[in-house]
């Protein structure tokens, strides 16, 4: 296992948190939802033989905190931070794999900032804006937070869950957890006020500039076994408008923790045609 090292980077409004391992070309890894730098730990460990892997906490998230207080933060935010880190780091151009809602932010970045990325691979966007039944679906994001807002975050989770297909899904504490997932797992749920609170219907609102997107490499993954899930359904919307096919990834929506050496092998199998 390469020696991590850490350290943090002032951006506007805020202070963020990132951990650097490995050698190799830099690979950037954005979190989703409420997840920080931790969640990659199971594929970091697999691929910092090859690639200078970067993982860092979204601003507002565990170890990444606000000049201020909460307040609802777009996208767009979310991924001029994702560019300070890549300015500050030097490199020219980066390897960027943004699971789930981090995806979006991924978009984002290589819609604003193109010649930072070498090809993003982004892990089922969920971008519900370009499914038929959209309304439906920003309607029912709104429930979710006024559920939040009501009742508090188990119940709203417990909703959003079932929607998504993902009360099967979930990553679990297996037996033989250790300290450091314990410490990850702990930090989620520590987020899930902002998550739901301030990020929830930003993330929901997002569609990004598929016009622009067209001209740049971009992978767009989903989960064997997420067949009928609606981070799926979004991702394949995706690549229908990018006129992409795409890209098939080990385990489902949660592949990361549940089988990281195949997902990391996949990935880098991705990432060498570019």
């Amino acid at each position: 296992m390469s020696k991590i090292r850490t350290d943090t980077l002032k951006v506007p409004g805020a202070t963020l948190y990132y951990e650097v391992c490995g050698t190799g070309p830099v690979l950037l890894l954005i979190p989703g939802g409420p997840a920080d730098a931790g969640g990659f730990a199971p594929i970091r460990d697999v691929l910092s033989d090859r690639y200078t892997v970067v993982t860092y906490d979204p601003r507002g998230l565990s170890r990444s905190p606000l000049d201020g207080g909460p307040e609802d933060t777009p996208v767009q935010t979310f991924a001029d931070d994702a560019h300070q880190l890549l300015a500050a780091l030097g490199t020219e151009v980066a390897f960027v794999l943004g699971d789930s809602s981090g995806g979006l932010v991924g978009l984002e970045l290589v819609t604003q900032h193109p010649e930072q990325v070498r090809v993003l691979v982004a892990h089922e966007p969920p971008l519900t804006r370009l499914l038929d039944d959209a309304e439906e679906h920003a309607r029912f994001g709104r429930e979710v937070y006024d559920t939040y807002r009501s009742e508090g975050v188990g119940p709203a989770l417990a909703k959003w869950a079932a929607e998504a297909g993902l009360d099967q899904d979930q990553p679990g504490a297996p037996d033989d957890q250790t300290p450091e997932m314990a410490e990850t797992m702990a930090r989620m749920w520590g987020n899930m006020d902002f998550f739901l609170g301030h990020m929830w219907l930003p993330l929901g609102d997002y569609a990004p500039d598929i016009t622009r997107l067209r001209a740049f490499p971009i992978v767009v993954g989903v989960g064997e076994a997420s067949e009928g899930q609606l981070a799926r359904r979004a991702a394949v919307a995706l690549a229908e408008r990018l006129g992409k096919e795409p890209t098939v990834f080990p385990a489902g929506h949660t592949g990361i923790s549940s089988q990281p050496e195949a997902y990391a092998g996949r990935l880098h199998e991705v990432l060498s045609n570019y």
